[in-house]
């Protein structure tokens, strides 16, 4: 009784935090193309690597039941996906740790980081995507600890749905195999698991198939050639994106990385098997995040972070830290940490020339700081007929689409930059 009544008080702490913290308007990047898909109310009928079949269709059904618009719909989904993450990240660490302090401080640290924090309050598919994968690791760690082996058919359905959202996950087909093996005797659960697994992993491939699409489509796109392009990478491109994945994880983890690291080793000496599932997740998603041939590569190191965030929790709760308890209230300052962090990075040339680059998305305020109130939005610029100084066609093509879509229901250029 006492962890739900934890849970359901850190979902409506965070479901405020995001909420009004959450964009004022459509910001840049993938935002408008999801806004468009679900101003259009089509649902989506093909599952490849950009479509995330299961997300937009979940707002469109979203919007259709609440009659709200497209982007309050988007914004209901994200939000709520946000702060029911951040209660499934308390639940996971409280089952591992059975500590309140140590589950409650993982779930704060993990809530206030900069990636998942800035997620919840924008028009993206990864807080809703985080939900799926934070209930496939709560569904591991529960067949381990407490031997409740109808998690392991759970874990299954979880991760199948989860490729629906964002086939990214197929990262973490390695550390379900390896979490099956363990368990291979178990055949009551083992093969009901590895068969919905596959059931819903195949059904990708079917359904692209009946709509003519190739059989690779579920894991590839029109778009770009990102894969390939992460291949052919200078040696010294590797080595820049190795060192900036572990600024990715201080940045998001601040000096609770320390217990993250910490909470890793003394899992290895507890629980090997566990630890090795995690650690496949971890390399195999860290791995393709670090060297993924996309600008904003941070946001594919997120189901790895859900795993460090676990990793604080279990570190934080070892009786080696339990003097802590008293200074756990300090997770509760990270938000002062970004505010720092943005004075500090103003007052150098080169964070001045950064922020002046890209002022035209909000510069420092859109890199640092992951509250999106009174944002640079898409829609004005692109009426406005604004330059960027790097190439953003992409984003003002659905942009241009969006904008001739609400000028049919009415609305005018003034009522369109406030959007």
């Amino acid at each position: 009784m006492r962890n739900s009544l934890s849970a359901l008080f850190l979902f409506f702490i965070f479901l405020v935090i995001y909420y009004s913290g959450s964009f004022t308007k459509i910001p840049f990047a993938d935002c408008v193309g999801f806004v468009l898909d679900a101003e259009k109310g089509k649902f989506m009928t093909t599952a490849t690597a950009t479509t995330h079949f299961l997300y937009i269709n979940t707002v469109i059904l979203i919007k259709n039941i609440t009659g709200l618009n497209g982007i309050e719909a988007s914004r209901l989904l994200v939000v709520f996906s946000g702060a029911a993450t951040v209660s499934v990240i308390y639940l996971t660490v409280k089952s591992i740790t059975k500590t309140e302090w140590a589950s409650l401080t993982a779930a704060f640290v993990f809530g206030f980081s900069f990636s998942f924090w800035r997620n919840a309050e924008i028009v993206e598919v990864y807080t809703y995507n985080t939900l799926w994968i934070s209930l496939f690791f709560f569904s591991i760690i529960k067949s381990f600890i407490e031997n409740k082996k109808q998690y392991i058919v759970w874990a299954g359905i979880f991760l199948g749905i989860s490729l629906w959202v964002h086939i990214q996950n197929i990262l973490l087909i390695p550390a379900f195999l390896l979490f099956l093996f363990y368990f291979k005797s178990q055949k009551k659960y083992f093969y009901p698991s590895l068969l919905v697994f596959v059931l819903l992993f195949a059904s990708l491939f079917i359904l692209n198939i009946s709509q003519g699409l190739s059989f690779n489509s579920p894991y590839s796109s029109d778009q770009g050639n990102w894969v390939e392009e992460s291949f052919r990478k200078t040696f010294l491109q590797y080595v820049k994106d190795f060192f900036q994945s572990f600024a990715y994880l201080i940045y998001n983890f601040n000096l609770f990385t320390f217990f993250g690291v910490m909470g890793a080793v003394f899992l290895y000496k507890s629980n090997r098997k566990m630890f090795f599932v995690f650690l496949a997740g971890s390399l195999c998603v860290y791995g393709f995040s670090t060297f993924y041939a996309v600008s904003d590569n941070y946001v594919f190191f997120l189901p790895f972070n859900i795993i460090f965030a676990l990793s604080v929790g279990y570190g934080l709760s070892h009786p080696k830290y339990a003097a802590l308890k008293k200074m756990s209230w300090v997770c509760l300052l990270i938000p002062l940490g970004y505010v720092f962090a943005y004075k500090a990075v103003f007052q150098t040339e080169r964070g001045k020339a950064f922020h002046d680059f890209k002022k035209y998305k909000g510069g420092l305020d859109y890199y640092i700081l992951p509250w999106m109130n009174d944002n640079a939005g898409i829609l004005e610029f692109t009426i406005d007929k604004k330059e960027a100084p790097e190439p953003i066609n992409w984003m003002t093509l659905s942009a241009l689409e969006y904008i001739k879509l609400l000028k049919s229901k009415g609305y005018t250029e003034e009522e369109i930059k406030k959007l």
